[in-house]
């Protein structure tokens, strides 16, 4: 559905183009969209590769296991599953240090394995337990120490202090985090 209304839009503009005989305009701002599309997504990739094997160099150094016994009390008490599924505390761990610096790309995969680990503890299989919804809350509402994705897009797009944002990205970061997790524990046994 989404692809048909995009391309009955890219019709409409061709159309315009023709009847206003703007045709050069029209391509030219595709191309130069088409470039500005290339150019953002090689520097988002870079970013992501970069600040992705940082959290790989941490897994394999052990590192992330001393970052999983420093979130261990706020996990625990978070996803009590944790206590006694290592493997799944480690997970959690790596996808709430992505989210802290603003990796979200880079916290899909532990997030994913971690999800995969609370399906499991479910009290009702096939269905979202309470600490499988608090993971989708933690990871959607997302807070971010170091904002680093949205620096590289400011970096990117010509910003002399892409870290200017942080306090404004702090406060929200606070905001919807909690404003999430209370609605997931006022609503969780309404489903």
């Amino acid at each position: 559905m989404f692809s048909t209304v995009l391309v009955a839009l890219l019709w409409v503009a061709i159309a315009c183009g023709a009847v206003n005989s703007r045709g050069e305009d029209l391509t030219a701002g595709a191309l130069e969209g088409a470039k500005a599309a290339v150019e953002l997504c090689l520097a988002m990739g870079g970013s992501l590769c970069l600040w992705s094997g940082v959290l790989e160099v941490l897994r394999r150094s052990g590192a992330l296991g001393g970052l999983s016994r420093l979130l261990r009390p706020l996990l625990t008490r978070l996803f009590p599953s944790a206590r006694r599924d290592t493997a799944l505390l480690e997970d959690l761990s790596a996808n709430i240090s992505a989210n802290l610096l603003g990796l979200g790309n880079a916290a899909t995969p532990p997030g994913l394995s971690a999800a995969r680990r609370l399906a499991r503890h479910a009290p009702v299989p096939g269905a979202a337990g309470a600490e499988l919804s608090r993971l989708v809350v933690l990871n959607s509402a997302s807070v971010q120490l170091l904002p680093t994705t949205v620096a590289a897009l400011m970096a990117g797009a010509g910003s002399t202090d892409p870290f200017a944002i942080l306090p404004a990205v702090w406060i929200t970061s606070l905001a919807s985090v909690s404003a999430g997790l209370l609605a997931a524990r006022l609503l969780g046994g309404r489903a």
